[in-house]
């Protein structure tokens, strides 16, 4: 939604139109930035981890003296994993806001467009300069997350799942399993209408280990790997969208998914051993047109491996799942 927020300001011709598919110009801030948008949160009584912009070493230096040993550090504009770290100590904090406060190179951009096909890659390396990081209170827990849909303020309907598995302490979800979540729901609910927001929006959560309660830690302004996907009795996000624009009633379920844990691309594809069974056990979201794509994926990873971080796994899956339904 980056680029249709630019275009926004640009083009004023154009703005009605985007308004219309998106919401007010007023929410486009908030959702760009992580630090407005949980101070919206933190207004509307979600619960939050405690969040600060980082403009120096001082103010990390402040904040592990006033906060916590452990912090997680962000950077406006990233997804996956790609600009979050963890640390452990002042010294850890320091070395990741100076890595992640320098953009990215042309070289990484452009093996984001021709290996990734972000076709985005190029743009926002030259439109992302001083991008915001934070400094994020570390929840003890177990990542999950929603994808919603919604029209001029109104949720419409959201997928909650559970990460089963993951790359690495920050990386992206391999496994998810779909769950019902009244706290992630309710969150959702109050963020769509006070922002007025129109399209499809992710929400992440950590779950407490000590107490269950969903902490909110970001929105990704775009859609997740899990709105085209129809589950039993809800369908899919996107053709919910799709009928309320052209006046229809909500689309029957044709082809709903076999198994509420799925697998997702790519990640999965490159699962080592630890995750190998889980994912033979989920239902796996691999793009129809995969076996054109890969020879580039391939070819690149022969030169230069991908580097694989430990994977994390938050609990086992059942290894008939697959053959069970929702």
């Amino acid at each position: 939604m980056a680029q249709l927020h630019s275009i926004h300001e640009l083009d004023p011709m154009l703005r009605p139109v985007i308004e219309s598919s998106l919401g007010p110009s007023s929410s486009y801030p908030l959702v760009e930035s992580r630090y407005q948008f949980l101070a919206t949160a933190l207004e509307l009584g979600l619960p939050v981890p405690k969040t600060e912009r980082v403009k120096s070493a001082e103010d990390l230096v402040a904040w592990h003296a006033e906060t916590a040993r452990a912090a997680v550090l962000k950077v406006d504009g990233e997804s996956g994993g790609n600009g979050v770290r963890i640390a452990h100590s002042l010294e850890e904090s320091v070395a990741a806001w100076r890595e992640l406060h320098v953009p990215y190179g042309w070289a990484t951009a452009w093996k984001r467009l021709l290996i990734d096909r972000d076709p985005l890659a190029l743009w926002f390396r030259q439109n992302r300069h001083g991008r915001d990081v934070t400094v994020q209170e570390f929840i003890t827990g177990r990542p999950a997350n929603s994808m919603l849909v919604c029209w001029r303020g109104e949720l419409l309907s959201i997928i909650s799942v559970i990460v089963v598995a993951a790359e690495g302490q920050t990386g992206a979800a391999t496994i998810v399993r779909v769950i019902q979540n009244e706290q992630m729901k309710k969150a959702a609910e109050m963020l769509v209408t006070r922002l007025d927001l129109s399209g499809f929006y992710g929400l992440d959560f950590v779950i407490d280990s000590a107490t269950d309660v969903p902490y909110l830690i970001e929105i990704n302004p775009r859609c997740t790997q899990l709105g085209h996907i129809e589950l039993p009795n809800e369908g899919c996000l996107a053709g919910i969208l799709s009928a309320v624009l052209r006046g229809d009633a909500r689309p029957e379920v044709r082809n709903p998914i076999p198994s509420s844990t799925i697998a997702l691309f790519p990640q999965a594809l490159i699962a080592g051993e630890t995750c190998r069974r889980h994912v033979e056990a989920s239902y796996h979201d691999l793009p129809s047109d995969w076996p054109r794509r890969r020879w580039a994926s391939r070819l690149y990873h022969a030169f230069n491996p991908p580097d694989h971080a430990e994977p994390i796994l938050f609990e086992d899956v059942d290894a008939n799942a697959i053959e069970n339904p929702l």
